[in-house]
């Protein structure tokens, strides 16, 4: 196996590729402006680093949000691409799941929160279990909620992400990471995969209508 990892729903662009037993090489850029000038060159840079090429990919992991809507289809149309170029099959994960691995990783409890910033006063939300290095999301779907409207027993717990730096008022104590690391999305499909499950399509997780939306009547250009 060699799965190329790759991530834009959070603030980060992050790559990295995983041979099924190990991150091989992994590069991250907290920049939540540039993921489409910065995702390609960074793709390059992390298989070259590992002394690969990309006619040796297998497979393609993807963060599927959620996330801000741009910058998380930057990455997937990316993986798309790849996918459609290279003739490999594309997994979509859930960003959420991905920086809850990252999560306990980093030494967080058995029990907390991931929360990752949705604007708009808001956060994109899940909670998760970890026992032996593996995760477990036990709140459902993930969910977008204003922080103080979170149930009580969810805002007393240890929260990872953007979530709990906003709004520290509303959070337990802040875990690490801030974003997702795409060495945890690798690792995480690579878990999911040798288990025999079935992962995402290569698809935006969308939790909320876009900001944007096209015009119900055309306007006049005629002077009144």
């Amino acid at each position: 196996m060699l799965l190329l990892a790759l991530d834009t729903a959070t603030f980060a662009v992050t790559v990295a590729l995983h041979d099924g037993d190990r991150v091989l090489a992994e590069e991250s850029l907290i920049d939540p402006r540039r993921h489409a000038e910065t995702l390609t060159p960074m793709i390059s840079s992390v298989v070259a680093s590992a002394g690969r090429t990309p006619a040796q990919l297998t497979a393609v992991a993807v963060g599927v949000g959620p996330g801000p809507f741009t910058g998380m289809r930057v990455g997937l149309a990316t993986a798309v691409s790849l996918g459609l170029a290279l003739d490999l099959p594309v997994h979509g994960v859930c960003s959420l799941d991905a920086l809850a691995l990252a999560a306990v990783e980093q030494g967080a409890p058995a029990d907390f929160v991931v929360a990752g910033d949705a604007r708009r006063k808001e956060v994109y939300w899940a909670r998760y279990r970890a026992a032996d290095g593996a995760i477990e999301r036990v709140s459902g779907m993930p969910q977008v909620a204003r922080p103080a409207d979170l149930p009580s027993q969810i805002r007393e717990l240890p929260a990872a992400g953007r979530g709990p730096v906003l709004f520290p008022e509303s959070f337990g104590p802040a875990l690490q990471p801030l974003d997702v690391p795409a060495g945890s999305l690798a690792s995480y499909a690579v878990q999911q995969l040798g288990l025999g499950h079935e992962l995402l399509p290569p698809q935006p997780l969308y939790l909320r209508q876009p900001d944007a939306k096209p015009a119900t009547a055309q306007k006049s250009v005629l002077p009144r």
